[in-house]
């Protein structure tokens, strides 16, 4: 499991012209992406980074401060270009096992008292923000 997170002052999600998911104040970003392999120890590890990760201002995290969450699912985090110019998606989990993961990752973050806001899994979406710094990380559980 590997995050993208971006430190940032706001961001949504639409989808269809319809704001699915939205934090209007200082928060992540995280565009998450599954892979075969994972399973519930990568969900409750993910989970934790995600919330105690020192990545707010003055090295404060989601945890200490109650700061939100925009949870995006993407499943490109696992694309591969390493031969030839078309991405490969391989090491991407297919949609029926990644969908479950995604959505015990957002329950974990919530039972640690998170607030958390998300996109809608498989579907396209717009998803816009303002970077706070810019601060973005590559988080694997």
């Amino acid at each position: 499991m590997r995050a993208i997170v971006t430190r940032v002052t706001r961001a949504s999600v639409t989808v269809d012209g319809v704001v699915v998911g939205k934090i209007e104040e200082p928060g992540l970003l995280v565009l998450l992406g599954v892979t075969h392999s994972d399973g519930h120890q990568e969900v409750v590890k993910m989970a934790r980074k995600l919330h105690e990760i020192r990545a707010l201002r003055d090295e404060e995290s989601c945890a200490t401060t109650g700061a939100p969450l925009l949870v995006v699912s993407q499943f490109t985090l696992y694309g591969s270009t390493k031969k030839g110019r078309r991405p490969s998606w391989t090491e991407a989990a297919r949609p029926e096992q990644a969908e479950p993961l995604v959505t015990a990752v957002v329950a974990e973050l919530r039972e640690r008292g998170a607030k958390v806001a998300t996109g809608v899994f498989g579907a396209m979406m717009s998803v816009e923000s303002a970077n706070d710094g810019p601060f973005t990380l590559l988080v694997e559980a």
